[in-house]
């Protein structure tokens, strides 16, 4: 039975989706490939349809920041799989039209440069354009830069590609820098060891947003196959290596995150010992250097320094996760560290771990990170005299709408002002711009090569100045030179609180129990339902839609007082600006508690922000006692509510 008519039957017989092989023959229509029809071929005989579904039910869509997908299938073919043994990376990327690889790789490059071009026109840009690449640790990471990079010379474009795996938010801080188009990284974050993916930011250095995002996905919808003519010689651009050079410019700028460097002198807090972890990624190039540079004492976890795609050591290379820092923790017992960090393959977000009052190594949540990072920092600057009352106006705290409200609690407590983005990095550097645009003119045309002390002086006088950006995933930004959540940076600004605890003789974990008993005791829970596949994307689909039609009006016993509905209602920030349309619900209880429920957009899944609070009498704090009792009585209900909300998912899906 030939290919085509075995697909036909698999399709009569309800096990290949329709789609499936409408995707199947548009590809081995539009290559000459034989890599394609040989896997085809191979899954097809197998009678792996689930798999040929999950390969082609969709084209790979370039979202809002990119493409992420998978680029080792669940299957592996013997033509995908080349020389390469079984338990190292196959010679080729999976193939499929809902796969990243070179197909897909090469549709998204061109369909960027298009749009590039169009837009340098309009604004009537003389010269050449150009794009920043880079990539991480992850399989095919390097090929796909050197293989966007040629694309891009072809058409036309200069391009800098750096010259090994480096951290997101370098490739941000390049961009700027070199005032390129647009930049392009080939990751995918925190994923998996079998995902990557291709995040584009534009000109500002920030994640795409409209009117450029639409504007980058037409064009890249619009490119059907995946050859390109390449331009005369004449014409194509420069190819130019990064390296070094940009590394110096880059830790020149993360060294004055440490805001008290002096903090070191102290004896308490000399005898910090720090464990870090690269998790086998990109941070592994920058942060040893710049922990060192500022004196910090701190050990590294040998297996986990090396680069490697399959980050053999964890299951996941997700510092979020207890088990990717399982062995940065077993290091930190043995050398009687007193903190553990680890960032994620491609350096943009930072997971730590802290000593409790037992002595026992425990992680913070991305939240509890950011909510101490904000109130040291904002402390910190008022003390120094970079914060005071004349310029506090001007003063921000940037966080995300399913970000800790205990944020909101704390800039307010000093006076300063707070606003809330919709969830990723982009909407927060979104901002950023905004300010940098209000600046005036003959700043603005210099900002960029103006240092930290000079752009701050500017924005606390001319616009507005941020002390933080952070989301509860676990991103950090603590200044504007680069315009993305920065690992590098992050773990700067924790080894500094970090030390300042040390300083009075606390942990980090006591000085934390400081702040809620000031502040008021928060707890925020992440729960998330996975629904992978063709199957499951139209389960998360469903699940988003019943909650737009039927949000409850009541959730574990407490009834809903407030429903904010971010796909159709009309929402304002802090400083009155309308906030784009999201799939995302907020929803508000009687008693205190909220949730937030969203899909993902970078994995399949759907997602589950819980909310609780206790809060000290008015114009007093907690004492010992009455901050245990708050932490059992918060924990209870966000468990009470979770039960609630699992078991409403089940009877909406039916």
């Amino acid at each position: 039975m030939s290919l085509e008519a075995n697909l036909q039957a698999a399709v009569e017989a309800g096990q290949l989706l329709p789609e499936a092989r409408e995707n199947i023959q548009s590809l081995l229509a539009a290559s000459t490939n034989p890599l394609y029809r040989a896997s085809v071929n191979e899954l097809a005989k197998a009678g792996q349809w689930a798999e040929l579904n999950d390969r082609f039910f969709q084209k790979l869509k370039f979202g809002t920041g990119g493409l992420r997908g998978r680029t080792v299938g669940k299957v592996v073919t013997k033509a995908e799989r080349g020389k390469a043994k079984k338990d190292l990376r196959p010679d080729f990327p999976c193939v499929g039209t809902n796969a990243m690889n070179f197909y897909n790789v090469s549709r998204a490059t061109r369909g960027l440069v298009a749009y590039i071009l169009k837009w340098r026109a309009k604004k009537k840009l003389a010269g050449r354009p150009s794009i920043v690449f880079a990539h991480d640790t992850r399989h095919f990471s390097p090929e796909f830069a050197k293989f966007c990079a040629k694309i891009a010379v072809e058409q036309g474009v200069d391009v800098h590609l750096f010259d090994g795996p480096r951290a997101t938010p370098e490739m941000s801080y390049a961009l700027r820098t070199l005032r390129a188009d647009a930049g392009v990284m080939l990751t995918a974050s925190h994923n998996p060891a079998h995902d990557n993916g291709f995040k584009v930011n534009f000109s500002d250095g920030a994640g795409i947003v409209e009117p450029h995002a639409s504007g980058i996905i037409a064009e890249v919808n619009a490119i059907k196959g995946e050859d390109a003519t390449p331009l005369p010689k004449s014409k194509q651009g420069r190819l130019k290596k990064l390296g070094k050079e940009m590394d110096k410019l880059y830790l020149a700028r993360l060294q004055p995150l440490m805001l008290q460097p002096e903090l070191l002198q102290d004896l308490h807090a000399k005898k910090l010992k720090i464990v870090y972890t690269a998790l086998h990624g990109a941070g592994g190039v920058l942060v040893p250097v710049i922990l060192k540079k500022l004196g910090f004492n701190f050990f590294t976890v040998p297996k986990q320094d090396v680069f490697d795609g399959r980050f053999p050591t964890v299951e996941s290379p997700n510092p979020e996760n207890a088990p990717a820092l399982a062995m940065a923790v077993d290091l930190a017992n043995e050398k009687k560290a007193d903190i553990v960090i680890g960032t994620d393959p491609d350096c943009d977000r930072m997971g730590v771990g802290v000593r409790d009052d037992k002595g026992k190594m425990i992680l913070l949540t991305g939240n509890q990170t950011g909510s101490l990072m904000a109130w040291y920092r904002i402390k910190t600057m008022f003390e120094l005299g970079i914060l005071t009352e004349k310029n506090k106006h001007n003063a921000v705290l940037l966080k995300t709408f399913v970000t800790s409200p205990m944020q909101d609690v704390i800039a307010r407590h000093f006076g300063i002002n707070v606003v809330n983005t919709l969830t990723g990095f982009k909407w927060i550097s979104a901002k950023l711009q905004k300010y940098e645009d209000a600046l005036p003119k003959p700043i603005r045309a210099k900002y960029r090569d103006m240092d930290d002390e000079q752009t701050r002086a500017a924005r606390l006088k001319h616009s507005r100045f941020m002390v933080l950006g952070d989301e509860e995933s676990y991103g950090y930004m603590g200044s504007d030179f680069s315009r993305d959540k920065d690992g590098n940076a992050a773990v700067v600004m924790f080894a500094e609180l970090a030390a300042y605890a040390a300083s009075r003789a606390m942990t980090v974990y006591q000085l934390l129990d400081e702040v809620y008993s000031e502040i008021g005791y928060f707890l925020e829970v992440n729960k998330s339902k996975v629904f992978e596949g063709a199957e499951g994307a139209a389960k998360i689909a469903k699940l988003a839609d019943s909650y737009a039609a039927n949000p409850p009006k009541e959730v574990d016993g407490s009834a809903v007082v407030r429903v904010r509905d971010f796909r159709k209602d009309e929402i304002r920030d802090e400083e009155g600006e309308i906030v784009a349309k999201e799939k995302m619900l907020i929803i508000d209880l009687a008693d205190g508690r909220s949730f937030a429920v969203r899909p993902s957009g970078t994995e399949p899944k759907i997602k589950y922000y819980m909310f609780a609070r206790c809060l000290p009498e008015a114009g007093k704090k907690f004492s010992a006692k009455e901050l245990r009792d708050a932490k059992t009585k918060v924990i209870g209900s966000l468990q009470y509510m979770w039960g609630w909300i699992d078991r409403d998912v089940e009877k909406r899906l039916k």
